[in-house]
């Protein structure tokens, strides 16, 4: 198999690549260096076709990521379709299948031919989950049945999948010099972290990480580095445990890149807000550049209910600063599983936060839309304003409007632009 990676290296633009650049400021020329550099990703199973290619990475927009999926106490697949459906209509850019309930391997073949996107996977979840109903004790996990999901998963179509190969002895280790509050947040990451403490050994993703490469590149999937050790409070944050982590990770991408294998780095978590530029670059400098998947990252931990605000908060910063990928976190967070409104909301405030930080990045199309948008308002065009918004449909039926279509409801007669364009000639 020859992944997109082989085919950037060797200096060739591939179908995908020319899809991808679509809406992009990048050319498929400039798309393919970013991809040799390790610079760019370009997800997109061999098994898997869909119509929304994207790219993520240096000089391309930013992107947004929706995780859904069923759970032990909800496990129903038409809500399921539905959070899909919802994920798409707000734009969202990628679907992420997390389910640990229901028939995962029918929920996991609805997203792949329904999503249209690329569709992300942690394939720890279903070995784990399929335990449990077992009642196998999760100490018992096989690393040959973990490298046999993940390969039974990458052949099914998905297009990149989250291994925490970072959760090692070594960086588990920390967790006993750092007073945490919340020692492991991430589910993958705990389940690793329990693995190897239950049997004194060592994480078998890092172990045995050129098995990994070997699946990975033989279907061109790619790696998304979880951070196990991410911190779940912000008072947790840039602490020993997540910085060695991301050693461990920056080493591993360089082992990816040189293998073919595209590789993304996922990031935090919660983090105060005056810590996430300096974050990011750090993650930029020690990967060598490769794209940053952020999942967040919240400046506050007391938000609940509101931690899509929270989150767009955060994303919007960490987009700037050069994060390239945000997962979306909805109203639902810490709370439960979402429902379909929830991860409408969830997409759109990403969006939003995406938005903001492809303006801060100088992405063209970005600064095009905010002065088209600025225009419309100038002219009291309301069409037009409802056609470039974010969320068109949200300003249908919020819209009020004058009878002579000459106002809205907030300044009637006493329109401040109507007034200071009219007196301005």
């Amino acid at each position: 198999m020859i992944t997109q990676l082989d085919y950037a290296k060797a200096g060739i633009v591939t179908d995908a690549m020319r899809r991808a650049v679509e809406g992009e400021p990048l050319t498929a020329e400039q798309l393919r260096d970013a991809v040799a550099k390790g610079h760019a990703v370009l997800p997109k199973n061999v098994h898997h076709e869909f119509r929304m290619i994207r790219a993520i990475g240096k000089g391309l927009k930013t992107k947004v990521n929706a995780n859904l999926g069923a759970s032990g106490e909800c496990a129903d697949l038409a809500l399921e379709r539905r959070k899909l459906e919802a994920a798409v209509r707000a734009g969202a850019d990628s679907v992420m299948d997390l389910s640990t309930g229901g028939d995962l391997e029918e929920l996991r073949t609805m997203y792949l031919q329904h999503a249209g996107t690329m569709v992300g996977t942690v394939p720890i979840y279903a070995l784990a989950t399929e335990m449990v109903r077992r009642g196998v004790p999760l100490e018992k996990m096989d690393p040959d049945a973990l490298f046999s999901t993940i390969e039974a998963q990458c052949r099914q179509g998905v297009d990149y999948i989250t291994v925490h190969c970072g959760v090692t002895r070594a960086s588990a280790k920390k967790l006993e010099d750092f007073q945490r509050i919340m020692p492991c947040v991430s589910r993958g990451g705990s389940l690793l972290l329990y693995w190897m403490r239950r049997n004194h050994k060592e994480n078998p993703l890092y172990e045995d990480f050129d098995a990994l490469l070997e699946i990975a590149h033989a279907h061109d999937v790619t790696l998304s580095l979880g951070d196990g050790f991410r911190p779940g409070a912000i008072a947790d944050a840039i602490d020993g445990p997540q910085l060695e982590e991301l050693m461990i990770l920056a080493e591993l991408a360089r082992r990816a890149r040189h293998r073919g294998v595209q590789v993304m780095i996922e990031g935090p978590g919660h983090v105060p807000i005056e810590h996430i530029q300096s974050h990011v670059q750090l993650e930029k400098k020690l990967c060598d550049g490769a794209p940053f998947y952020v999942l967040g990252p919240l400046p506050t931990d007391i938000a609940a209910g509101y931690d899509h605000i929270t989150a767009a908060v955060g994303g919007a910063l960490a987009g700037a600063a050069g994060a390239d990928f945000l997962c979306y976190v909805t109203p639902a967070e810490h709370l439960g599983l979402p429902d379909e409104d929830d991860v409408y909301q969830g997409v759109m405030a990403a969006r939003i936060a995406a938005h903001i930080a492809d303006l801060a990045k100088g992405i063209p199309t970005a600064m095009e839309r905010d002065k088209a948008m600025s225009q419309c308002r100038r002219n009291l065009d309301w069409d037009g304003m409802t056609a470039v918004a974010l969320d068109p449909e949200l300003v249908r039926r919020r819209l009020q409007i004058s009878e002579d279509r000459q106002g809205c409801t907030m300044c009637g007669k006493l329109c401040a632009v109507k007034l200071a364009v009219s007196a301005l000639g």
